[in-house]
């Protein structure tokens, strides 16, 4: 991964890095600090990201290149505009998650000549990069020799995110401007191609699926849903059932869920992410199931703030008295989705985080107004 955005990106090794992310997280550690190790450039690490000092840091330092995570570039946008803006050497930045609606007005204000978005993960094969700054796209493959990088996206049902598959059994490919899940072919004994799995058994079989394109093939599940245009640029849309991403980290869902049912006597509960204009990634939100009106929000809160990472926190509740399931009795969560939190098109009761009154508070239209406003932090 850190040679492929070395080479890919056009660094060289006289670049000095600006690195303002946790060493501890592989952006910061592999793909910062990597290139230091691996082909001799200079890193500037700040042990903590400041929206304020950045450009006065990349000023500061001779900063040639510079990393980003997509709330960096977002926390950069909104801060006031300084002489630094412009006034710095950075002539790559390179990073994930630079939403799209950004992209251009980012690149504008802060005259970056090129901007690499690079998507992939440490255990996965479907690692691919934007490397000529097409806006908004995640990465590129080529349409015209797809079997140099064997990755694809797979057609899946738009209600339950399943893999959808032909007559015969077979997965079947997108056409360009069709969303489906992301893999990569896995190849044994191949370092790019194979997929060595993790020390939990059931978790690695979630990753693979089989009989892809013929009998006996498998590849890895990527877990995200892509759209691949005509020319062969990829572009992030979604992710499937069981993760979403919230500021920079990947929330699991199940691990959230099992510590909500500790409050919630075992009941259904479904976690999902929602979009929040101007934030990155989804925010997360629990619809719960509470028949009794017996839920108490106060040792729901206690839970969660004990048992969960910052980010994986749910920011909403959504007290409901019926969760649809599949015809296999999986809880649909596609539609509570894109349902939202908004009280004015939602019956159901609604809650939002407050740390002040360390609880979950009513949400109603007020309050709701001041989440996309952005005067309510999230």
């Amino acid at each position: 991964m850190t040679g492929g955005v070395f080479y890919l990106s056009g660094m060289c090794t006289d670049d000095i890095i600006y690195d303002p992310l946790p060493l501890y997280h592989t952006a910061g550690g592999m793909l910062g600090v990597g290139q230091s190790l691996l082909y001799g450039c200079s890193a500037v690490i700040r042990v903590k990201f400041s929206a304020s000092k950045y450009w006065a840091d990349a000023c500061k330092y001779g900063a040639t290149a510079g990393q980003y995570i997509g709330e960096i570039c977002r926390y950069l946008l909104s801060a006031p505009e300084k002489p630094e803006d412009k006034n710095h050497k950075i002539r790559i930045m390179f990073g994930n998650g630079l939403r799209p609606t950004i992209w251009e007005d980012f690149q504008k204000r802060f005259a970056i000549p090129k901007i690499c978005e690079f998507y992939g993960s440490t255990e996965g094969n479907t690692n691919i990069i934007n490397m000529d700054g097409r806006p908004g796209a995640v990465g590129f493959v080529s349409v015209l020799i797809p079997s140099v990088y064997p990755v694809a996206l797979l057609k899946i049902d738009e209600e339950t995110r399943e893999i959808v598959r032909d007559a015969n059994g077979m997965c079947i490919r997108c056409q360009p401007g069709e969303a489906g899940e992301f893999i990569g072919k896995i190849v044994k004994n191949d370092p790019v191609r194979d997929f060595h799995g993790y020390a939990d058994e059931k978790a690695t079989a979630k990753k693979i699926v089989r009989d892809v394109f013929v009998k006996g093939d498998y590849a890895f599940l990527s877990g995200d849903i892509l759209v691949m245009d005509h020319e062969g640029y990829l572009y992030f849309k979604d992710r499937t059932g069981d993760t979403f991403r919230w500021k920079g980290e990947n929330v699991a869902t199940s691990e959230v869920e099992n510590v909500i049912s500790k409050v919630a006597n075992d009941t259904d509960i479904v976690v999902y992410g929602v979009e929040i204009p101007g934030a990155e990634g989804r925010a997360g939100m629990a619809a719960i199931l509470d028949e009794n009106n017996s839920l108490d929000l106060n040792r729901l809160y206690a839970v969660v703030m004990k048992s969960l990472p910052s980010y994986a926190r749910p920011l909403f509740v959504r007290i409901v008295k019926e969760l649809e399931k599949t015809g296999t009795y999986k809880l649909k969560k596609v539609k509570l989705q894109e349902a939202g939190f908004n009280p004015n098109t939602i019956e159901d009761k609604l809650y939002f985080i407050d740390n002040k009154q360390k609880t979950y508070v009513p949400l109603d239209n007020e309050l709701y107004a001041k989440i996309i406003s952005g005067e309510a932090r999230v």
